[in-house]
């Protein structure tokens, strides 16, 4: 899923060129949510200074102080949609070189949707350095009573409020957590979202089902043993959700924690990520060793030809980040980068017997390569053998060649898009409508979808090359007009033929 509006950013000053202008070190984070109530996105901005990065002055009876000069702007093309210039007073020590601390800023601030340019000065007060400033691209969109979800934004903590403060929140005390380094002392980790509106549009149960756990970003293979979960029902305009990842034994490496919103109809709602960096030196990397891989089904396949063909074919079931990955893979020589992606790709689909699950799929590769295969086209990249590996074998299948429709079969109705509203009339002219080649393939079920699911396939050009013409499944092709179509403009686009009522039939 796209991701409408850049919800959580790390950023070390130092490190992205503040250091050579300027001994201020900090870090800076934001995030956008959203008041259902009122309709009203807003920004909260983090600030983390390092307090031995500033110039600490006297001020009083022997104390010291240091004084930064924050200037924050959203700009909307050419127009100031916000501004605000403060002073940051740090909190006070006993000498100038008693730094050995940070101190934190957060502020609130509403905008409208809209895609905006975030600008952060700041200015050392006590120091002749020049100011440092940090530009930064921030998207913000939530519709008006439509279920959404914020980003998700690291805590450090969450204490129950005692007294409202600037890090109160529905009733805790939320420490942010900027950076996106996780060093070692750190073992687990509360990832914080919110969501809005889920009273509406769930899905026929009205309940929904949060899961947030982790992938490694390299590879997309997600981590079976971090994870965590919660479903329920709430009707709630605002639902915050704080959970809790244990990853003590988490390797160093680079992740993204996912967050995922289903509902019980096995729809997917939201998917939001954010990346982070852990560092543990101390646990070595459990999933997928060398020695693993070595003795595993996919070091017998050492032929690189073969194993990117392999490779290639998984396709149809891969994840958006598994295909960046396996892209990046097939355009080199990496032979033993590809056993292991073979491996690591099963076993996160099977733990116990990833070869297992390996041979099964080979079985319906070779059934798609023996069926499905067009010159220069492998069977798995043509829409069946896409359809055929992605849900499996079709309970039906109608297999026409040269079908022919009688003109006094031919129903009307008022929207063509509703199937069931056929006929309240019947045109009985005489004559017949002939059809190109097509496949009708039935689904009794699929995972997270109704029952009779149909594709149906059409040799356009009678060259023994079908495509997918239409479907009523979830997230496949549909083609207004797709009858007519396929009886060459025969049809008027206003009626549904044999075809169409053997497609509404499923059958």
């Amino acid at each position: 899923m796209k991701k409408l509006a850049l919800l959580f950013v790390a950023v070390a000053m130092a490190a992205t060129g503040f250091a050579s202008q300027s001994q201020l070190s900090a870090l800076f984070g934001y995030s956008v949510f959203y008041l259902p109530e009122s309709n009203q996105p807003y920004v909260e901005t983090y600030l983390r200074f390092n307090a031995w990065s500033l110039a600490f002055k006297e001020v009083e009876d022997g104390r010291f102080r240091a004084s930064v000069e924050v200037t924050l702007v959203a700009r909307k093309g050419d127009t100031v949609a916000y501004v605000k210039k403060y002073n940051l007073l740090s909190p006070f020590t006993t000498s100038a070189q008693a730094t050995n601390f940070t101190f934190f800023d957060l502020q609130r601030f509403g905008l409208s949707n809209g895609i905006y340019d975030l600008e952060l000065t700041l200015k050392d007060n006590g120091a002749d350095d020049d100011p440092v400033t940090l530009k930064e691209k921030l998207i913000v969109y939530f519709g008006k009573g439509k279920p959404m979800m914020s980003g998700i934004q690291l805590m450090e903590s969450a204490m129950p409020t005692t007294t409202e403060n600037m890090l109160s929140r529905n009733g805790y005390d939320m420490v942010p957590y900027i950076d996106d380094f996780v060093p070692d002392n750190i073992s687990v980790l509360h990832p914080y979202f919110e969501l809005y509106n889920m009273d509406k549009e769930i899905g026929s149960s009205g309940e929904y089902n949060i899961e947030v756990y982790l992938t490694q970003k390299e590879s997309g293979f997600r981590l079976p043993k971090i994870g965590w979960k919660r479903s329920g029902k709430d009707p709630k305009a605002s639902v915050p959700v704080f959970a809790d990842l244990d990853v003590s034994r988490l390797p160093s490496g680079n992740y993204i924690i996912v967050a995922e919103v289903t509902n019980n109809d096995g729809d997917a709602f939201f998917r939001k990520e954010v990346t982070i960096m852990r560092s543990n030196p101390n646990v070595e990397e459990a999933s997928a060793t060398e020695a693993e891989v070595a003795t595993s089904f996919a070091a017998l396949i050492n032929d690189e030809e073969t194993i990117n063909y392999y490779i290639d074919a998984l396709y149809p079931i891969s994840s958006a980040t598994e295909l960046s990955v396996a892209k990046d893979l097939l355009s080199r020589q990496a032979l033993q980068e590809k056993q292991t992606y073979l491996y690591r790709f099963w076993k996160s689909r099977d733990e116990v017997n990833p070869e297992g699950k390996w041979k099964e799929y080979f079985a319906l590769m070779k059934y798609v390569e023996e069926h499905f295969t067009y010159p220069r086209t492998p069977g798995y990249r043509t829409d069946r053998g896409r359809v055929y590996l992605q849900y499996g074998p079709p309970d039906y299948v109608r297999d026409e060649k040269n079908f022919v429709g009688a003109l006094n079969n031919v129903h009307w109705s008022m929207n063509t898009h509703t199937a069931n509203s056929l006929g309240e009339g019947t045109k009985a002219n005489e004559g017949y409508i002939y059809y190109l080649p097509y496949q009708l393939w039935r689904y009794n079920t699929l995972p997270g979808d109704y029952s009779n699911r149909v594709f149906l396939f059409w040799d356009e050009f009678r060259g023994g090359y079908y495509r997918l013409l239409n479907s009523n499944a979830r997230g496949e092709v549909i083609t207004p007009g797709w009858e007519r179509m396929l009886s060459r403009n025969t049809l008027e686009d206003e009626a549904i033929g044999e075809v169409g009522q053997q497609f509404n039939r499923g059958y």
